[in-house]
Formats: C-alpha cells, sequence, structure tokens
C-alpha cells in the first residue's frame, strides 16, 4: 500500500487527502497576474516579468464560486500576515500594460 493511501485512510470525515507532484511542488514565481472572467469561469494567468518580456508560469482557471472563496482566503491570511509582520505597502503598478500574446 502506497504511502498516500496509508494517509488517506486516516483522513477524519469532511476531509480530503492532496498530494503535490514534484513538478507542481517546487513552485513558480510571479511578480505580475491578470484575471479574466466569462460567466461560468474566472481565468489567473500568474506571469514572471524580467525587463520588458513576461512569461506566464501559471495559469489557473476555476468557478466564480472557487474565486470567490480564493477571495476570501486571501483577504484572510493579508489580515493574520500584517497583524504579525506590519502593514504591506501596495506595488506600484506596471508601467508597461501587459499584452498576452497567443
Amino acid at each position: 500500500m502506497t504511502e498516500e493511501k496509508k494517509d488517506n485512510q486516516n483522513l477524519s470525515p469532511g476531509e480530503v487527502g492532496i498530494s503535490v507532484e514534484p513538478d507542481v511542488e517546487k513552485g513558480a514565481y510571479c511578480n505580475l497576474a491578470s484575471i479574466h472572467h466569462s460567466a461560468a469561469e474566472f481565468v489567473f494567468d500568474f506571469i514572471f516579468v524580467m525587463g520588458n518580456r513576461g512569461q506566464v508560469v501559471s495559469r489557473v482557471i476555476t468557478s466564480p464560486q472557487h474565486a470567490k472563496a480564493l477571495l476570501a482566503a486571501l483577504d484572510e491570511n493579508i489580515k493574520k500576515y500584517e497583524a504579525s509582520h506590519g502593514s504591506i505597502t501596495p506595488a506600484q503598478p506596471p508601467v508597461q500594460k501587459p499584452v498576452i500574446a497567443h
């Protein structure tokens, strides 16, 4: 039996066992985000910009309900961060408007 299956057997009702693939686990750095939406979904593009060039390093597509839950979770975590580390100074908006090439 794999370690993941052993761990999932110890879950309480209502808990979900989550695994992370090694290529996802390392993460991706971004310093710009672009958000688009339709009636059915939100698209989050996470972008790394260096100079006047950028690269989408990750794209997340989710439902409006999950996008709103993400907003609430992010707000809660920013409040906790600022309570421990002080106020976050907002970044200056980019001088150049990002254009995503398809």
